[in-house]
């Protein structure tokens, strides 16, 4: 009998699902998500953890125990790095632990660790010992990767064609852009992308005839090459690759307005968005607003404040 697997569909789901869905799947694995964010999801998680806490984490634990009854186990990974010379977020370091903290039962726990900075022979060793969880074939767990990797870039295509996370995950056609504005939102996949954290602004937008850009719609290479534009290289990677976008956007000033979506309570993003205002104040020409969020977010001001942003745009262009 197979092993039920759990993925969160939270954090950083939006990053790797693709990835994480093949390759639990090809080690024999049947894997179940956690059902979309839900004003519940919030407050579960919320009676879980810790007021000091970023939103994001505290919606993670609301997936989690959305998982718990449901599954023998879950895939909590430990991602420290993503790339050579630099870190991820501390929460995404210490995420297993934290789960484990909660004063809540839980499945067992699966924890692969993903540290780049230890060379890819330390990286494929972690990634065996996983998968001998699993299977004692190497041959099977080197193949159930390989065909991640292939979900993964697959998935990564389809983002850079110009669909947002959740339209590709389901697989859905691409946004036929027909507003007479284009706002970039910057900020992390699990804030741009979760409808029920930024209040569905992206649908939002789009009604109100506001054609959208992500991030992930934009090369990797130039994310780099933009974020590199700072005069001390950021060792987040993925804050890098928010702030890459923004940067890009200002330079070729392919869109009429930025959105940056930053957690209360998060000190990265609130570095990013200083970081962002004096750049938006140096290119004198995109306009920038930020917009935070927490479990105290009401849609009511969120709609008043990005009206007026829209309205602001339209009113420049004439």
């Amino acid at each position: 009998m197979s092993t039920t697997v759990g993925i969160p569909q939270a954090l950083l789901y939006y990053k790797y699902y693709p990835l994480w869905d093949t390759f639990l799947k090809g080690l024999g694995a049947e894997v179940v998500v956690s059902n979309p964010t839900t004003k519940k999801t919030i407050n579960l998680g919320t009676s879980v953890a810790e007021n000091e806490l970023c939103l994001p984490v505290k919606v993670f634990f609301g997936h989690l125990l959305d998982l718990k009854d449901k599954v023998d186990a879950l895939f909590i990974p430990r991602v420290i790095s993503v790339e050579s010379g630099a870190y991820t977020c501390p929460k995404f370091l210490g995420l297993p632990d934290l789960a484990r903290a909660l004063d809540k039962p839980l499945p067992k726990i699966f924890e692969p660790t993903f540290n780049a900075r230890l060379g890819k022979r330390r990286f494929f060793e972690a990634l065996f010992d996983f998968g001998s969880l699993f299977t004692s074939s190497k041959y099977k767990i080197w193949r159930a990767w390989t065909a991640g990797i292939h979900a993964q870039k697959a998935y990564e295509k389809k983002l850079l064609e110009g669909l947002t996370p959740i339209e590709a995950i389901m697989g859905a056609e691409k946004h036929v852009a027909t507003g007479d504005l284009r706002i970039g939102i910057a900020g992390h996949p699990y804030n741009v992308s979760d409808p029920y954290v930024n209040l569905n602004l992206i649908k939002k937008l789009r009604d109100w005839g506001a054609d959208v850009a992500t991030e992930e719609m934009i090369p990797h290479a130039t994310l780099e090459r933009e974020a590199n534009r700072l005069p001390k290289r950021l060792f987040w990677s993925y804050e890098r690759e928010v702030v890459g976008a923004a940067f890009h956007w200002m330079q070729t000033k392919s869109v009429d307005g930025i959105i940056y979506i930053l957690s209360f309570a998060c000190g990265q993003d609130s570095l990013i968005q200083v970081l962002l205002e004096i750049e938006a104040k140096k290119q004198h020409g995109i306009p920038l607003m930020s917009l935070v969020i927490d479990e105290h977010s009401g849609e009511a001001g969120m709609i008043t404040r990005v009206e007026a942003f829209i309205d602001m745009l339209r009113w420049r262009a004439m």
